[in-house]
């Protein structure tokens, strides 16, 4: 069950696990790039590992994992979130990254407060405020900047990278969306732990069959950053869940497009 935090401590969190996210996905693209490693065997290996670690932090800090299983609707919610929220969130923002890089990907995987705004507009019957709007139609000017550099002839990106990477927005509103009524009545940690090794089923025989280069010292350390460091991630995003408004998150979000749009 979420624990009542600060406001300034949800920024805090969503903050670290901001930096933690565009980091770790610097060091995915130097391992498709240098090492070819696949996307589908990193999210997989990515998945599993760190679903492990949270399930393992839940019971030795004496968490029952296993409550969400006595309740079939939250069992059932958990799946729904753990294969429309977890499993496109990661597989896109990841395959965006292989097929385009990490810093468009993580920019257009940040449009997710924009779809979180307009899901909420439509579902609750009303119009987004001004303030909200503005923020919308910086983020697009910044992601049209972004794709196209400018030059309305030519895209600066690959069709399927930026494909990939407007899923890995949809994916990431998903992800933001569908366990809020699971993270009000049962553990973060649990919740992301269990949905995180749940996804993973899929890549199950990728992760098996995959020949992998040798493993020197610095490929293992990054597949470790990009391990640890996700598990920390998605704890971070869900701690600070529950008192961010979508506004604040969407303000912060255009200037980071639009800014991004203008570095890349």
């Amino acid at each position: 069950m979420m624990h009542t935090l600060s406001r300034r401590t949800s920024l805090i969190y969503a903050i670290t696990g901001s930096i933690l996210w565009g980091a770790s996905g610097t060091v995915a693209q130097s391992l498709f790039n240098a090492h070819n490693i696949s996307a589908t065997w990193l999210v997989g290996v990515r998945l599993l590992t760190a679903g492990l670690l949270l399930l393992f932090l839940s019971i030795i800090t004496k968490q029952n994992i296993f409550n969400v299983w006595r309740d079939k609707k939250a069992a059932s919610r958990l799946m729904f979130f753990s294969f429309l929220g977890m499993l496109p969130s990661q597989l896109s923002y990841f395959m965006a990254i292989q097929y385009g890089n990490a810093a468009t990907a993580t920019v257009l995987q940040f449009l997710a407060p924009v779809f979180i705004t307009i899901y909420l507009s439509v579902v609750n019957h009303f119009l987004p405020s001004k303030i909200n709007l503005m923020a919308i139609g910086v983020a697009m000017i910044g992601t049209f900047l972004l794709v196209t550099s400018g030059n309305i002839n030519s895209l600066s990106l690959t069709p399927i990278a930026i494909i990939w990477g407007l899923l890995a927005g949809l994916s990431q509103a998903s992800y933001t969306l569908l366990p809020r009524q699971l993270l009000t009545n049962f553990s973060e940690t649990a919740i992301v732990g269990w949905s995180m090794l749940i996804s993973s089923i899929p890549f199950w025989y990728t992760v098996g069959r995959t020949k992998l280069p040798p493993l020197s010292l610095s490929i293992t350390m990054a597949i470790a950053f990009i391990i640890i460091g996700g598990t920390i991630i998605f704890v971070c995003l869900t701690m600070s869940m529950q008192i961010l408004l979508c506004l604040l998150l969407l303000l912060l979000n255009s200037l980071v497009v639009c800014f991004s749009s203008l570095l890349v």
